[in-house]
């Protein structure tokens, strides 16, 4: 699902870890959060205790900085033993968004080039969205612990709980035009599909347009959003939500579709710093090869993925028939083809799949 906006707005915006405003203030806050992760990822590299002196060259700063910003790490929930003449040995990490334990995982060219972690907001995608107008570089990251508004497609409502769950948007700037931008929301979903698998034992499936299902039920959606001129895109925000720890009771009464999460599906917690990790660094890798190779792989490996691959599938439009017939794949505009009992292939460009 991709919405157009066309007009300037303006949205509420509160950070758990930096103010981003003004300018000044947030480049040297994240030269902070940029050292943290290099010490992170430092112990991370390591396999035991770092020596201080490895960390204050790896940063280029005195032990005395070193020892601050490993007390920082500590007053952040991260457990660190601290031995005379060994150094420093990360023993426990908090399962906390935040910038520090994200960037320590990245290993991407333009996918989290500023990472912005928030305690709880409306949308992250409106703050993207604002960010974006306001000259937000490519690559730009929003996550929140918790939406008091998330939303899906259609208008739909997000159920957005804190601590348990993914809630991130991406701001992208490609040079495609306006008409192109859909395909996006192809490249996340398999993003998506990609980290669920390295993350878990699972194989989740999709569905057109926008949903990842495991065993036909719900754990992700997509919602992108836009910005464009008549023939050029200003940006594109890729919303992302997955259900990685939410139990049954988390869950709204009224879905209209099944849903499920990662810990139901598997019995086991999801770290969230991981799995987010995973996703950005292969949204990146997707991200890189679309700007070389076009539509044409991202394409191939969604329909490979897609839950409807030669079954009969019924399409509506707010709960009324438009179409039924057999799954014919999807065509280089990411629109739906179906073929219907005459033969005639019909192309689908928004409703609602049902496969049976």
């Amino acid at each position: 699902m991709l919405v157009l906006h066309t007009h300037n707005s303006m949205y509420p915006y509160s950070s758990l870890f930096f103010n981003p405003k003004p300018e000044n203030n947030f480049s040297m806050g994240y030269q902070m959060h940029q050292k943290a992760g290099t010490i992170l990822r430092l112990f991370r590299e390591q396999d035991g205790f770092v020596s201080g002196e490895k960390i204050s060259r790896s940063l280029n700063v005195t032990r005395t900085a070193v020892w601050k910003h490993i007390s920082a790490l500590r007053d952040a929930g991260y457990v660190i033993e601290a031995t005379p003449s060994r150094g420093y040995r990360l023993v426990a990490s908090p399962d906390i968004l935040n910038i520090e334990e994200l960037a320590s995982q990245l290993h991407t060219s333009s996918i989290g080039r500023r990472l912005v972690c928030l305690s709880e907001t409306v949308t992250t995608n409106a703050d993207s969205f604002r960010l974006a107008e306001d000259g937000a570089v490519e690559g730009t990251v929003v996550i929140a612990d918790a939406q008091s508004s998330g939303k899906g497609r259609l208008g739909r409502a997000w159920t957005s709980p804190p601590g348990v769950n993914l809630y991130c948007s991406v701001v992208l700037r490609p040079s495609i035009k306006p008409y192109e931008a859909p395909q996006l929301t192809f490249l996340s979903a398999v993003a998506v599909a990609r980290a669920i698998e390295l993350i878990t034992n699972l194989k989740p499936e999709i569905k057109w347009p926008n949903d990842v299902l495991i065993q036909g039920k719900k754990v992700a959606g997509l919602l992108n959003e836009m910005s464009a001129e008549t023939d050029a895109i200003n940006f594109v925000i890729l919303g992302v939500g997955v259900n990685l720890n939410m139990t049954f009771g988390q869950f709204p009464s009224d879905l209209r579709h099944p849903a499920t999460s990662l810990l139901l599906e598997t019995g086991q917690p999801v770290g969230r710093v991981r799995f987010t990790a995973t996703l950005l660094n292969e949204l990146d890798r997707l991200y890189t090869d679309f700007r070389s190779h076009g539509f044409a792989l991202v394409r191939e490996e969604w329909q490979q993925r897609c839950s409807a691959n030669g079954r009969h599938v019924v399409v509506t439009d707010c709960g009324v028939e438009v179409v039924s017939g057999k799954y014919f794949g999807i065509d280089g505009d990411g629109a739906l083809l179906v073929r219907r009992a005459n033969d005639k292939i019909e192309r689908i460009l928004s409703g609602d799949v049902r496969v049976l």
